[in-house]
């Protein structure tokens, strides 16, 4: 999605004829994903409505509809290419997801990653209520170094999940009151967290404490980010442990501290140049409040990540 303004808007079937509501909610709900197919249980009378949230790095849908079924063919996968997942979470009734060979039955408290790289069958029953949050392929296959299928279930009753489902539900429920770096904040704390259940940091059997360590590096690096002298060797000093320790726990989520370090400042450049009380601020003053030595080093690291200059983002969002 090309970079932009957050903003808010909803589709309802009840807006048009009934005879003419399945082919209603084919245009509007398509544009909203890339190109699926649509199945019907029934096309003379269908009820469906959803309400978007977007910004030029994510998207939150909430939807709720009769009884359908979505598919992506291997034809679509090639005509619309697109590698992006989907956080998938019922919040009323069940949904069964079938991809590469594995089904997974989600009921609420349970989601699951898809992505639409691959061709999937999506079948939702009856009144069907459900999020699905749209992930940049890069936030995913960088931390778990590895691509879709990801998930079969994630559980998100207890522990980390519960967090997730509450995130989601609070994002959805503040919508007419958020910016955009508050929306893509929130969006990228959502991601950290669903990486680490699908990478299973949240059992108890863990391989020793890396997971506890990687969860206190990246809070340090994320409060220290605008730090120029911030190292992998000045933050094992800072929390006590060894380098070593601290580069195996980022390997077993595919990153390392320089990398992990270089993100988190990209992402708070980013979320400043969205921000109007940041108008003020030059390129270069951005730089260096975010710990990058030059406005020039920014500009590159910037443009590899966003596929923008940090100068048209800002236009952009504009």
């Amino acid at each position: 999605m090309p970079a932009g303004s957050y903003t808010v808007d909803s589709q309802t079937t009840g807006e048009v004829h009934p005879r003419e509501r399945a082919e209603f909610w084919r245009e509007r709900i398509g544009t909203y994903q890339s190109r699926m197919g649509f199945r019907y249980a029934r096309t003379d009378n269908f009820r469906g409505e959803a309400v978007r949230q977007r910004t030029g790095a994510y998207q939150l849908v909430k939807y709720a509809s009769d009884e359908i079924e979505y598919s992506r063919t291997p034809h679509q996968v090639r005509q619309d290419p697109d590698e992006d997942y989907r956080l998938l979470l019922p919040v009323r009734g069940e949904i069964v997801l079938r991809q590469d060979g594995q089904e997974a039955r989600l009921t609420p408290g349970t989601g699951t990653l898809v992505t639409f790289g691959e061709p999937f069958q999506c079948l939702q029953d009856a009144d069907t209520q459900a999020f699905i949050l749209t992930i940049p392929a890069h936030e995913v296959d960088g931390p778990l170094n590895r691509r879709s299928p990801v998930a079969t279930g994630l559980d998100l009753t207890v522990g980390l999940g519960r967090i997730v489902r509450s995130m989601l539900s609070d994002l959805y429920e503040e919508r007419d009151r958020l910016t955009d770096p508050q929306f893509n904040a929130v969006s990228d704390r959502i991601v950290e967290l669903v990486c680490m259940l699908a990478a299973g940091d949240d059992r108890p059997d863990a391989p020793g404490h890396l997971g506890e360590v990687e969860a206190m590096v990246r809070r340090y690096v994320r409060e220290h980010a605008s730090d120029p002298g911030l190292t992998g060797t000045s933050m094992a000093r800072a929390l006590g442990w060894s380098l070593r320790q601290i580069q195996l726990a980022l390997q077993r989520v595919g990153t390392t501290p320089r990398d992990l370090i270089r993100e988190e400042r990209l992402r708070l450049v980013r979320d400043r140049l969205q921000c109007a009380d940041c108008e003020h601020m030059t390129i270069t003053d951005l730089a260096h409040s975010s710990g990058f030595s030059s406005a020039s080093t920014l500009s590159t690291a910037f443009r590899q990540r966003y596929g923008v200059s940090p100068r048209e983002m800002r236009y952009r969002s504009r």
